[in-house]
């Protein structure tokens, strides 16, 4: 192999890893890690003071235990998130900022419609 097309393998390589890099980079979000969720119900029969961890990862939110959470949290902030258990359901949005956060939420409990707010801090 000649010493030209050694360097353009080489350089290749290199350039590919540096664009895997790049694009792992660009993923990251702020807010990726662990957040300790508390729900204050204000309205209906719903449980109230229930706290739980969610995981944001590149900005996409998800759940431990036995519920479905979909979501997602951009780099400034803003936050939408489902949850969904058995026959419970509730949607979710506010914002984040630095390592707390907060904002309103509304769903179906096994005793009919509730709605509050909720609050995170990063764990």
């Amino acid at each position: 192999m000649s010493t030209l097309r050694r360097y353009s393998v080489f350089a290749a390589v290199i350039a590919t890893t540096l664009a895997a890099a790049t694009i792992t980079a660009l993923a990251a979000n702020p807010y990726d890690g662990t957040w300790r969720v508390n729900i204050t119900t204000t309205a209906g029969t719903c449980g109230s003071g229930v706290g739980f961890n969610l995981q944001v990862r590149n900005g996409i939110v998800y759940g431990y235990g036995d519920f479905r959470v979909s979501g997602r949290v951009t780099p400034r902030g803003d936050t939408r998130v489902a949850i969904t258990s058995g026959q419970s359901q509730a949607t979710g949005s506010g914002r984040l900022r630095g390592s707390s956060g907060g904002g309103s939420w509304r769903g179906t409990g096994s005793q009919g419609l509730c709605s509050g707010y909720w609050n995170a801090n990063r764990v």
